[in-house]
This record gives C-alpha cells, sequence and structure tokens, in this order.
C-alpha cells in the first residue's frame, strides 16, 4: 500500500498520508516518500502550491514509536539510528521551507509531536474545529526537541515552552491564536477552504512569490537593517522581470496581465 496520494490539479499538488491505521506517522519509510516528493516538487514549475493532508482520524501522529523501539537493542543502544532518523526529519522539515512554492497544511484530527512540527514547518496551516495540536513527547520520558525548533519559530516562546514541559494539547482555536495555524473552519468545509487558499496563491504570479517565500525566511534570520538592505535588493530583482512590469501596466490600465512566462 502507498503511504501518500498525490493528485495534481489546477496548478496545485494535493498530498495525503495514507497510513491511517498508524495515524500517519512519519516512519522511515514515510519520511523517505515525503523527501522524495520535495525533491521533486522543487524543479517542477507547472505545480505553484502544494497541499499536505491526511487520512483517517489524524493528520500525523508524529514518529513512530513502534518503530524506533526496535532499535533499542542496537549494541549503542540504538544511538547511530536515532541520530540519523532525527537528521533526516530534519532535512525532510527544511525542505518544505526551501520549496519554491507555498506549502499548505490541511489538518484533522491530531498533530502531534513530529506531526505538529509537520505543522509548523509548513508556510500556511487551515484546520478543522476539532483538531488539535502538541508536542506531547515529555508525556513519554522524551521530550520534543526537534519539533520546538519549528514550533518555537510561529509560536509565542512562553507558550511554546509551557505546551512542551506540560504535554497538553491545544484545540484549534488556541492555535490559531497562537500564530500555529492561519484559520479554522468546519470539518464539512475544510477541504473547500484549503483549496480555495490553494487556488487563490496559484492565480498570482508565481515568479514572484517564489522570490518572496525565499526571501521571506532569508529576511528572518537577519537583523533589521541587514534585513531592509536584502529585501531592497530582493524587489528590484522582482521588479526587473517582463511579467511584473506587465502586471503593473495592467493595473494603470485597469486590465487583467497577460503574463506571459508564468
Amino acid at each position: 500500500m502507498s503511504l501518500i496520494e498525490r493528485i495534481d490539479k489546477d496548478q496545485v499538488a494535493y498530498i495525503k498520508f495514507t497510513s491511517p491505521e498508524r495515524l500517519n506517522a512519519l516512519s522511515d519509510e514515510m519520511i523517505s516518500v515525503l523527501q522524495a516528493q520535495f525533491d521533486s516538487l522543487a524543479s517542477e514549475k507547472n505545480i505553484r502550491v502544494v497541499v499536505l493532508s491526511g487520512s483517517g482520524k489524524a493528520f500525523c501522529a508524529g514518529h513512530d514509536l513502534k518503530q524506533m523501539s526496535c532499535y533499542r537493542q542496537a549494541k549503542d543502544g540504538g544511538a547511530s539510528y536515532y541520530k540519523d532518523l532525527f537528521d533526516r526529519c530534519a532535512r525532510m522539515m527544511i525542505s518544505i521551507l526551501q520549496l519554491p512554492q507555498p506549502v499548505i497544511a490541511q489538518v484533522h484530527g491530531i498533530a502531534t509531536a513530529a506531526g505538529c512540527q509537520l505543522v509548523a514547518s509548513c508556510d500556511l496551516a487551515v484546520a478543522e474545529t476539532e483538531a488539535k495540536f502538541g508536542v506531547n513527547g515529555v508525556n513519554i520520558g522524551l521530550f520534543c526537541s526537534t519539533p520546538m525548533v519549528a514550533l518555537s519559530r510561529n509560536v509565542p516562546a512562553k507558550k511554546a515552552f509551557e505546551m512542551l514541559t506540560t504535554g497538553q494539547f491545544i484545540d484549534a482555536k488556541k492555535a490559531e491564536s497562537l500564530g500555529l495555524i492561519n484559520t479554522v473552519v468546519s470539518r464539512d468545509k475544510l477541504e473547500e477552504k484549503t483549496q480555495e487558499l490553494a487556488n487563490t496563491i496559484a492565480s498570482k504570479l508565481s515568479s514572484a512569490v517564489m522570490i518572496g517565500k525565499k526571501a521571506f525566511y532569508e529576511q528572518l534570520m537577519m537583523p533589521m537593517d541587514r534585513a531592509y538592505s536584502f529585501t531592497g535588493d530582493v524587489m528590484v530583482r522582482n521588479m526587473l522581470l517582463r511579467d511584473t512590469e506587465e502586471g503593473i501596466a495592467a493595473f494603470l490600465e485597469k486590465r487583467k496581465p497577460n503574463w506571459q512566462n508564468d
């Protein structure tokens, strides 16, 4: 059985996790197939937006603990395997940020531990009202240190630390208020709302969105004066695009732009 299902529609790639019996856990195999998809999408110019969703009861329950426990019998207690696992997972998460296309998480059920990390790693997230989010590894004695990297870049520090140390879940409304997700909708509207957001972004000049996404994450790591200098250069490069010139002309002439290279 395939671990994911991909459907491309209107220049949007919809990727669904199809391992509901394991709550779409990030097993070795799941990480591998997702990494392969992201590696491919990086060069697929016909795709403008990516949507990640889960099947069954959950979006993603994090790492596959049953699979991980098998390696405790190794001579090193599993240390080399665990280091490799977390490195591969981190590379997969970083690949989402490095994709030229915006990535939207469509969340239902639970998104816990590395599953919550996955939501935090996406550029945007839409969740249904009953969705719950947690970095609850501390409940079994495993602090969610790698998930906290993405979480702490989405959620205010004290709230992120509270989630990490208490292991408590937050509901969708709380996740929205903290900035972990963008929008909360009823379950029956989840797919529709996510598709609407994806189509809106896909309708924009893709070269501008791609330039902007890359610059967005790069400037976040800079002091303000350097960020302004850097983004000024980015806007110059954007302004010089033929399609941007056409977009401005179309706006001034009150007509639809005739983008040629998009």
